[in-house]
C-alpha cells in the first residue's frame, strides 16, 4: 500500500507531492488528463507563497524569465486601485508567471524528489477503513494510506468522501482570452473612442482590456447570462464584445480563450477520515489573486504533518490541526473576494460613487498596509497546539527571512528551511564556534548536539535541526519553527512542552529552557 495519493496534477498538487518527496516519502498524483494543460489558466501567484518558495530555493528558478519578482507596485481589490508604490515595507509580494510554466517546473521538482505522476487515470470510486482508502480508477484499482483530493472546483473526491460545497454561483459569464498583437512595449488600449486599460463598463456590462507581457493583450467580456456547452470560439467572443460596447474591437490574433462563471464556495470540512482536500477542491473565490495562494499554502502546510505522521514522528492527532489552521484562512479569503466581487459588481451611479470613495480611503497608508497584509495573507496568525498557550506574539505567525550571521557565514531563514525541516534557531548571543576552530567544517547545524547549551537538547538523530546565530535585530530570544516557516513557539519558556505538541519530542529528550 503506497503512502499517500494526490488526485489532481496543478499547481496545488504538484506542490504537494514536491513537498512531501522533500520530507522523505514517495507520493503519487493521479491525473485524468493525458498531457499536461497549455492553457494559461493564472499569470502569476500574489501572497505569501512568494515568500515561501523563497524559503524552498524555487523563486530565483521560477522567475526566471518572468520579467518580475518582489514586493507588489500595486494591486486591484475590486476594481479599486491599490497603490504601494512610494510606501516602504508592504508586505504584498508577486511573482509573475504562467500556469503552464508554473506546472512545469513543479513537475520537475516532484519528480526529482522521487514523486510519481501518473497520468490517464480518472478516479471513479472512493471506500475507506481503518487501514486505508482504496480508489476505483479508469485504469484499475489503487490503495494508499491517506488520499488528498487537490482535483479543482468539480472534485471527484470531495463528492465521493461525502463532502459538502455549499455556497453561490454568480449570474454572469465571464469570458477571457489572450490575443497576439503587434505592440513589444507596454501595454497601450485600442484606439477605440471611450475605452482605457482595465475594466470599462457599459449598461450591458464590462469589458477588460490589459497585458502583463509584450505582445499579449488580456481581454476578457462579463455579462449577464449563461455560459454556453463546449468551447469558447473566437466568433463567441467577438459577438460578446459587440454585446457588450456595441461595436467591434481590433483585438488581434487569439491565443487562447475560455469562459467561467464565478462561484463562491468552502468545503465543509477538509478531511473525511483518510480523505483529505486542498486548493480549488476546498474553496472557490469569486474575484481573482487568491485561489493559488491560498491553495499552494495548504499544500506546504499539510505535507509536513502528513509527513511526520507517516514516518511514526508524531501522533495521527497532529493532522487535525490541519483544518484548522487552514480552513479559517480559506473563509477570511473568501469574505474578502466576496466583498471584492460585490464591488465589482456594483451598477450605475451609486457603484461608481462607492469606488471613487474607497480609493480615496485606500490611497491613505493605514487602510492600505491593511489590505496589502490581507491580500498577502501576512494577518493570519494560527491557533496553539492543543494545550499549549501563546506567551509570544510571534507563535503562530509566518516568519519573515531573517539576515543571520551563524558559523557557515551569512545566511537567511530561508536558507535554514531548504530542506523542508523544522529548526530551532538559538539567538541569544551569536552563532556557535566553527567546528575544528578557524578554517572548519562549515555546518552551522547542531542536530542532537547542544554542546553548551543543555537547555536547548534534542532527540539524538531527531529531525529538529539546531542552529546558533546572530540576529541585527532578534524578533525573540530563541525560535522553534515549522517546516511551513510558521513559528511554533518562540521565548524562553515551554520549549519542551512545544517541542512534543509539534514535533514529537519527549520531555526526557528535551528539556526547558529556563523562564
Amino acid at each position: 500500500m503506497d503512502d499517500v495519493m494526490i488526485v489532481g496534477a496543478g499547481p496545488v498538487g504538484l506542490m504537494l507531492a514536491g513537498e512531501l518527496a522533500l520530507a522523505g516519502l514517495r507520493p503519487i498524483v493521479l491525473d485524468k488528463r493525458p498531457e499536461p494543460s497549455e492553457l494559461p489558466k493564472a499569470n502569476g501567484l500574489a501572497g505569501q507563497i512568494v515568500e515561501l518558495l523563497g524559503h524552498r530555493g524555487l523563486l530565483g528558478l521560477l522567475a526566471e524569465g518572468s520579467g518580475f519578482a518582489g514586493p507588489a507596485p500595486g494591486f486591484p481589490f475590486g476594481q479599486v486601485p491599490l497603490r504601494f508604490a512610494g510606501h516602504d515595507d508592504m508586505p504584498l509580494r508577486l511573482l509573475l508567471i504562467q500556469q503552464p510554466r508554473l506546472e512545469r517546473l513543479l513537475t520537475e521538482r516532484a519528480a526529482r524528489l522521487g514523486a510519481e505522476i501518473r497520468r490517464g487515470h480518472e478516479v471513479r470510486g472512493l471506500a475507506q477503513d481503518e487501514e486505508g482508502v482504496t480508489l476505483e480508477l479508469s485504469t484499475g484499482r489503487a490503495r494508499a494510506r491517506y488520499v488528498v483530493g487537490c482535483d479543482g472546483g468539480h472534485s471527484t473526491v470531495r463528492a465521493l468522501a461525502g463532502i459538502g460545497f455549499p455556497g453561490t454561483t454568480d449570474d454572469e459569464v465571464l469570458r477571457l482570452g489572450h490575443f497576439a498583437r503587434d505592440e513589444q512595449g507596454p501595454f497601450q488600449a485600442p484606439r477605440v473612442e471611450g475605452l482605457e486599460p482595465g475594466w470599462n463598463r457599459t449598461p450591458a456590462g464590462r469589458l477588460l482590456l490589459t497585458s502583463l507581457r509584450p505582445g499579449v493583450l488580456i481581454a476578457g467580456v462579463r455579462e449577464r447570462g449563461t455560459l454556453p456547452t463546449g468551447p469558447v470560439t473566437p466568433d463567441d467572443f467577438r459577438a460578446a464584445v459587440r454585446r457588450v460596447i456595441g461595436r467591434d474591437l481590433p483585438l488581434g490574433e487569439p491565443i487562447w480563450l475560455s469562459g467561467t462563471v464565478a462561484q463562491a464556495r468552502l468545503a465543509d470540512r477538509y478531511r473525511a477520515g483518510r480523505v483529505f482536500l486542498a486548493g480549488d477542491a476546498a474553496h472557490l473565490f469569486p474575484a481573482g489573486g487568491s485561489a493559488l495562494n491560498v491553495g499552494l499554502t495548504e499544500a506546504a502546510n499539510l505535507a509536513w504533518k502528513l509527513a511526520a505522521v507517516l514516518l511514526g514522528r508524531v501522533p495521527a492527532g497532529l493532522l487535525d490541526t490541519y483544518e484548522e489552521e487552514r480552513r479559517p484562512v480559506a473563509a477570511r479569503a473568501l469574505a474578502q473576494t466576496r466583498a471584492q466581487a460585490a464591488l465589482e459588481r456594483a451598477p450605475g451611479e451609486d457603484g461608481e460613487a462607492l469606488r471613487a470613495l474607497l480609493a480615496e480611503l485606500f490611497a491613505d497608508e493605514q487602510p492600505l498596509r491593511r489590505l496589502a497584509a490581507l491580500l498577502h495573507g501576512s494577518d493570519t496568525r494560527y491557533p496553539p497546539a492543543r494545550g499549549l498557550e501563546h506567551p509570544h506574539p510571534l507563535a503562530g505567525r509566518f516568519l519573515p527571512d531573517l539576515p543571520l550571521s551563524t558559523a557557515a557565514g551569512e545566511q537567511r531563514l530561508s536558507g535554514l528551511l531548504r530542506a523542508g525541516r523544522p529548526v530551532l534557531l538559538d539567538l541569544r548571543d551569536g552563532p556557535a564556534p566553527a567546528p575544528g576552530g578557524p578554517g572548519g567544517g562549515p555546518d552551522p547545524v547542531l542536530s542532537g548536539d547542544p554542546g553548551d547549551r543543555p537547555d536547548l537538547a534534542l532527540p539524538e538523530g531527531g529531525w529538529i535541526d539546531v542552529v546558533r546565530a546572530r540576529c541585527a535585530e532578534p524578533p525573540a530570544d530563541v525560535l522553534l519553527v515549522r517546516p511551513d516557516g510558521y513559528v511554533a513557539w518562540a521565548g524562553t519558556g515551554g520549549l519542551a512542552e512545544a517541542a512534543r505538541a509539534w514535533f514529537g519530542a519527549g520531555p526526557a529528550a528535551v528539556r526547558a529552557s529556563p523562564a
